[in-house]
């Protein structure tokens, strides 16, 4: 028989398959489709244009155009939307004063990848208490960044399910894949895929190698399936992504300083790619000590100061309070503390953000002919 022709119905292929299909599926439950989410949520005007003109700019640093540094700045995760939403207006305030040397872009993320298993993110669960309301977290995660770009403070926000972008992604004018998904091949060809600037983490080893692949992968087009914005699925054919850049986050070691820089960027010629990378001065690269990323900071400051052209943004994990806490049943969560990785307060980013706008300015006086227009 011909494999194209399909076979008359028989009791051999309508047989009961469930003793060997969806075995370990406990159940299946109906999720909103992209298409209707955005409907009821749609991006007013104003938020467009803000996304455009966001994405541009972070464009620009990244061919050349902009010596301003790309600074995400932000809670680990997202778990509550008023307490986000604090803090997107205090930072919104800091962006406009440090405009001219720092692109700020509000760190807003709604999923955790997990080492072994842990609160999954917003999104996935955002009553924090094991309930999985994901399609009311898709419309908490939408109705924030929409809240959070009306304000005029452009978002960021790491993309590591494979539906999840379908509904937000719009709202985007910069995405990460993280360390654990960089080797991903299916993280790639999203990547390829998004419609913003995207940046790669290199490996939870510390490899850079692999960072530096994705970004070959995800400049290249693909043909992958996935979903629409109608929830049916289909076949993607992408264009590949140019505005794609390597993380430093460390690994067994830090990678911040200037032979590190330098050691990312050589991987990064030998393949043919721009010179430039961004700096997470959280996760490895401080040791998992929050405070220590203000001293990494500091660190990459003074390599900007010194002339340094190939650090083209900052990661900075900061919330409205200092450290850390754990989701305990029945216990209430402390207000402006992360309740996954660890953060600095925004009183101790203040000054940080500044210092980092102060080696901006300082770089360009090195070098002059490199100013923004």
């Amino acid at each position: 028989m011909s494999p194209h022709v399909h076979p008359v119905a028989s009791p051999l292929n309508t047989q009961d398959h469930t003793r060997t299909d969806d075995v370990r599926i406990r159940s299946v439950r109906p999720l909103i489709t992209p298409a209707l989410l955005q409907e009821w949520l749609p991006a007013p005007g104003a938020a467009v244009r803000l996304v455009e003109h966001s994405r541009a700019a972070i464009s620009r640093v990244l061919h050349g155009a902009d010596d301003r540094l790309v600074v995400v700045v932000g809670p680990c995760s997202i778990h509550d939307h008023d307490q986000a939403l604090e803090y997107a207006q205090r930072l919104k305030a800091e962006a406009d004063a440090l405009a001219q040397e720092l692109i700020i872009v509000m760190r807003v993320y709604f999923e955790k990848p997990r080492t072994t298993v842990g609160w999954k993110g917003y999104i996935n669960d955002p009553h924090l208490d094991g309930s999985f309301a994901i399609n009311e977290g898709l419309e908490r995660a939408r109705a924030l960044l929409l809240d959070i770009l009306a304000l005029g403070l452009p978002v960021g926000t790491e993309f590591l399910d494979l539906l999840s972008p379908q509904f937000i992604s719009d709202l985007v004018s910069w995405g990460a894949i993280g360390a654990r998904t960089t080797e991903s091949q299916s993280h790639r060809q999203l990547a390829s895929g998004l419609s913003c600037p995207v940046g790669f983490k290199n490996g939870t080893d510390g490899g850079v190698k692999v960072a530096v692949d994705a970004l070959v992968a995800a400049q290249a087009s693909h043909a992958f399936m996935g979903m629409t914005k109608m929830g049916q699925a289909a076949i993607f054919e992408t264009r590949g992504n140019p505005d794609c850049h390597v993380i430093l986050r460390g690994g067994k070691t830090p990678n911040y300083d200037a032979a590190s820089v330098a050691a990312a960027c050589g991987v990064l010629q030998a393949a043919g790619l721009r010179e430039q990378v961004m700096v997470d001065v959280s996760h490895a690269n401080s040791s998992k000590q929050h405070a220590r990323q203000i001293d990494v900071a500091a660190d990459v400051a003074a390599q900007v100061a010194a002339g340094e052209a190939r650090i083209m943004g900052v990661m900075i994990e900061s919330h409205l309070e200092e450290g850390r806490q754990d989701i305990v049943p029945g216990q209430p969560l402390r207000r402006g503390v992360s309740v996954t990785d660890a953060c600095i307060s925004f009183e101790q980013t203040v000054p940080v953000l500044e210092g980092l706008a102060a080696a901006v300015e300082l770089r360009r006086q090195r070098n002059p002919h490199t100013a923004s227009a």
